[in-house]
C-alpha cells in the first residue's frame, strides 16, 4: 500500500506544477468558465484517473528508463515519430515554464528580482538530475502532501468568506479571457496538456516498480488526486475571483489574505512543487537522449538547463498562455494513443509488452 501511494504523490507531483499550484492553469482551463467550469472538472478528473492508470502500467509491464520505448510501442513506428517529438518538445518546454514560475513565486510574495528565484531553481533542478530515478520520485512525492493539505485549507477558508454567492461572481469569472472556446474542449486540453507533461517521467516512474498492479493502481490513485485538487482549486478561486481576478498567482493572493505570514509559508510550498515538476520535466527530457548518471549525462544535463534559463525570460504568464493550449493540442496524439492501447495490446497478444532495454 505504501508504494502505491508513493507513486500516486509522485504522480501527483509531476502533474502539479507552477501553473497548478499558482492557481494559474485552473483559473484559465476551469473557473473562466464559471459554473461549466465545475462539469469541466469531473470530467478532467475520469480522464486523468484512466490515463494515470495507463501510464505507470505500461512502465512497469516494460521496465522502462524512458519514454521512447514504450511510446513507440504502443503508437507504432510512424505515429511513434509524432508523439515521440511532443514529448520532447512538452519536457523541455514545460521545464522552462516552471524556471520562470519559480522566479515569479519570489517576486509576487517577496520583492526579489525574477531572476534570483529562476537561477536558484535552475541550480536546484541541476543538482537533482544527478541523483537516480528512485530518489527523485521519492523526492517528488515527500513534497506533494503539503499542497494537497494547503489546497484543502483554502477552499475551506474561501468558502466560508466569500461575500458574494456564485450567480453574481459567475460573470466576473466569465469576464476572464481564456485561450479555449468551450469548457469541454478545455477540460479535455488540460488534461491532454497534462498528460504530455507527466507521461515520460510516469513511464520511468512506473518503470522502477516491478510490480504492474502497484503501478497501475498508484497512477490511478494519482490521476484521481489531480482531478479532485482541480475541483478543490476551482472552487476556491471561484468564490474569491472578485479579489484575485488579474493576479499572475491567485491562490497565493487569497492565502495573503488569511495572513501575510501564511502566505510566505505557502510561496516555499509552492517553490517546492515547482521544483518537483520541473526536475522530473528535465529528467525524464535528459534520459531521453543519454544514459543517467554518466559523464555524458552530467554535460548535456548541464547546457540543457542553461538553455532553459535563458529561454524562461519570456515570462511566466506569457509562458502559460502560450505553451500550454498548443501542448494540450498537440498531446492528443498521445491521450489517442493510450486509449487505444488496450485494444492495441489484446490484438498482439499482449506480446507488445515484453521487458525490453531501452536504446538512448
Amino acid at each position: 500500500m505504501w508504494n502505491i501511494i508513493k507513486i500516486a504523490s509522485a504522480f501527483i507531483g509531476i502533474i502539479v506544477g507552477a501553473g497548478f499550484a499558482s492557481g494559474q492553469e485552473v483559473l484559465q482551463y476551469f473557473t473562466s468558465f464559471g459554473y461549466l467550469g465545475t462539469a469541466a472538472a469531473v470530467v478532467a478528473t475520469a480522464l486523468f484517473a484512466y490515463l494515470g492508470m495507463m501510464l505507470t502500467w505500461l512502465g512497469s509491464r516494460t521496465q522502462t528508463r524512458s519514454h521512447k520505448t514504450v511510446v513507440y510501442q504502443i503508437s507504432g513506428r510512424y505515429l511513434g515519430v509524432i508523439v515521440d517529438g511532443v514529448i520532447i518538445f512538452t519536457l523541455f518546454g514545460v521545464g522552462v515554464v516552471m524556471i520562470a514560475g519559480a522566479g515569479s513565486t519570489l517576486n509576487q510574495q517577496f520583492g526579489l528580482s525574477p531572476v534570483v528565484g529562476s537561477v536558484l531553481m535552475t541550480l536546484m533542478m541541476g543538482a537533482t538530475l544527478m541523483l537516480n530515478v528512485k530518489r527523485v520520485v521519492g523526492l517528488i512525492g515527500s513534497i506533494t502532501p503539503f499542497l494537497v493539505l494547503a489546497l484543502i485549507l483554502i477552499c475551506i477558508y474561501s468558502l466560508f468568506t466569500m461575500e458574494r454567492s456564485f450567480e453574481e461572481l459567475a460573470p466576473i469569472a466569465e469576464g476572464i479571457e481564456s485561450t479555449l472556446p468551450h469548457w469541454l474542449v478545455s477540460a479535455v486540453n488540460y488534461v491532454s496538456f497534462n498528460i504530455a507533461v507527466g507521461a515520460a517521467m510516469s513511464l520511468v516512474m512506473g518503470g522502477a516498480e516491478p510490480n504492474a498492479r502497484i503501478a497501475r493502481w498508484g497512477g490511478l490513485l494519482g490521476g484521481a488526486g489531480v482531478g479532485v485538487m482541480i475541483m478543490i482549486s476551482h472552487l476556491a478561486m471561484f468564490s474569491q475571483i472578485d479579489v484575485v481576478a488579474g493576479y499572475p498567482l491567485p491562490l497565493l493572493k487569497i492565502i495573503d489574505g488569511i495572513s501575510p505570514w501564511l502566505a510566505k509559508a505557502m510561496a516555499f510550498v509552492l517553490f517546492g512543487m515547482i521544483f518537483s515538476t520541473g526536475a522530473s520535466m528535465f529528467y525524464a527530457f535528459v534520459a531521453r537522449f543519454v544514459e543517467m548518471r554518466t559523464p555524458a549525462a552530467n554535460r548535456f544535463s548541464m547546457v540543457t538547463m542553461v538553455v532553459g534559463f535563458v529561454a524562461s525570460f519570456a515570462g511566466f504568464t506569457q509562458l502559460v498562455a502560450f505553451f500550454y493550449p498548443l501542448i494540450g493540442y498537440l498531446g492528443l496524439f498521445l491521450v489517442g494513443a493510450l486509449i487505444y492501447a488496450p485494444l492495441r495490446l489484446k490484438r498482439a497478444g499482449d506480446k507488445i509488452l515484453q521487458p525490453v532495454s531501452d536504446t538512448q
